[in-house]
């Protein structure tokens, strides 16, 4: 039978740098949650929602009073109620005594929508760069490619996960082209909070002409006045990125902002879509960012951190268990997995890392984030903080798993042979 593509061939057809894109990866790619799952890989917030709006147990829809009525028309394009809940959270002039309003804010679906609308807006495609400071959110690279951006790395100190300005600012003045730079603050998957005074040394570079975007998606588990958010109004080339995904637990709404000076925000909003957030997605927010929803969001905020800390205690305790990397003001940790027990000279492995990561997913239903490959973080997992319960049987489970890794009985195999494969092509020693 004679094909009826005519002249068409996808692989030219596509624009070059999507068809060498390589996409984000989580670890819910290589496994699935069958509902049975403890998934502590993807930083989400295992108590969910305020219970001001999760009604517990009540229909949501009674809580929140999200109107559904009125679905036939289009959500609010400029949102100024729900950037005005926002601005009141960050205004606590710890940074500045201005104010924040709602034309210092974009808000979109995610953080991620606001870093791939600053990318559009400040680089040209084929001929700007972005930099960042891994190890870092991947979505920054992905973006970027999605964009036809170049990306320069300028990799964080490896003994403490430090920013290095001196040597970003020296990338700065060799190249024009950078126009760009995402700064995870606290970092993922690092935990680390970047200093202000090394954000600041970037911000005053004499000649620099571009943006830095700081991404605060976990800053609300770090001390209070961490947020830089009002420090937009001292620097006009600041953009901080912030969602209601984490600490709110609201991953499932998809609501990001980026607060930047007026100017900034103006052009922001002037080229996205017009109605880029959902009516329904605003009132949950808008809930959220109430009165009974902080509240909500603290109490659960504190069962975090303290669970946080009991986990860090016991994990070390744990024969093959290295050390905490990075810091403590996110709702994960970035522990080493070494190759023997500590006490008979473990070393940090990948190999070892790679295999509590698939044993634990394949055979014990816990599914972590293998962080092995990326800059300073070698043997390293990613755990993010679960429930009381959740902590426990991952506590439970992963001292038998590690005991019978260490012991010879647990074999690589599956994804983590793949991942291990993947890691020597690109370079990294198991």
């Amino acid at each position: 039978m004679a094909s009826n593509k005519g002249g068409f061939d996808l692989q030219t057809c596509v624009r070059p740098n999507i068809l060498k894109l390589q996409p984000y990866r989580c670890a819910r790619d290589d496994y699935k949650d069958d509902g049975t799952n403890i998934l502590l890989d993807a930083n989400e917030n295992a108590y969910g929602p305020p219970s001001y709006i999760s009604g517990q147990g009540k229909k949501a829809i009674e809580v929140t009073g999200v109107d559904l009525h009125e679905l036939n028309r289009y959500p609010d394009p400029h949102q100024r109620d729900l950037k005005q809940l926002l601005c009141n959270l960050r205004n606590t002039h710890a940074h500045t005594p201005s104010n924040l309003t709602p034309d210092n804010l974009f808000v979109g679906v995610g953080s991620d929508e606001a870093i791939d609308a600053l990318q559009r807006c400040f680089c040209v495609p084929g001929r700007d760069k972005v930099l960042i400071c891994p190890p870092t959110y991947g979505m920054y690279t992905v973006s970027a490619c999605v964009n036809d951006l170049s990306v320069v790395s300028v990799p964080l100190d490896p003994h403490d996960f430090s920013l290095r300005p001196s040597a970003i600012n020296a990338q700065l003045s060799a190249d024009p082209t950078i126009k760009l730079i995402f700064i995870c603050s606290p970092g993922n998957p690092t935990g680390r909070l970047i200093q202000k005074s090394a954000i600041e040394t970037v911000l005053r570079h004499s000649t620099w002409n571009g943006i830095v975007a700081l991404d605060e998606a976990y800053v609300d588990f770090a001390a209070e006045g961490a947020s830089l958010a009002e420090w937009v109004l001292e620097w006009p080339n600041l953009v901080v990125m912030q969602t209601l995904s984490k600490a709110f637990g609201l991953a499932g709404i998809r609501l990001g902002a980026a607060f930047a000076s007026a100017g900034v925000a103006r052009l922001l909003n002037n080229f996205k879509a017009p109605y880029n957030v959902s009516d329904p997605t605003s009132q949950i927010a808008s809930a959220a960012l109430g009165k009974e929803g902080l509240a909500s969001m603290r109490v659960n905020r504190g069962k975090i951190l303290e669970q946080r800390e009991r986990l860090l205690v016991e994990l070390m305790k744990i024969p093959g268990v290295g050390r905490l990397l990075g810091g403590l003001d996110s709702n994960f940790l970035l522990v080493e997995m070494l190759d023997g027990p500590r006490d008979q000279g473990g070393r940090p492995s990948n190999q070892t890392a790679l295999k509590v990561y698939e044993s634990l997913a394949e055979h014990h239903q816990v599914v972590v984030r293998f962080r092995g490959k990326e800059p300073g973080c070698l043997g390293c997992l990613r755990i993010t903080i679960g429930t009381e319960s959740e902590v426990n049987k991952f506590l439970e489970r992963i001292t038998v798993v590690l005991a019978g890794i260490l012991d010879g009985r647990e074999q690589v195999n599956g994804v983590a042979e793949e991942v291990r494969k993947e890691n020597q092509a690109n370079g990294v020693v198991a």
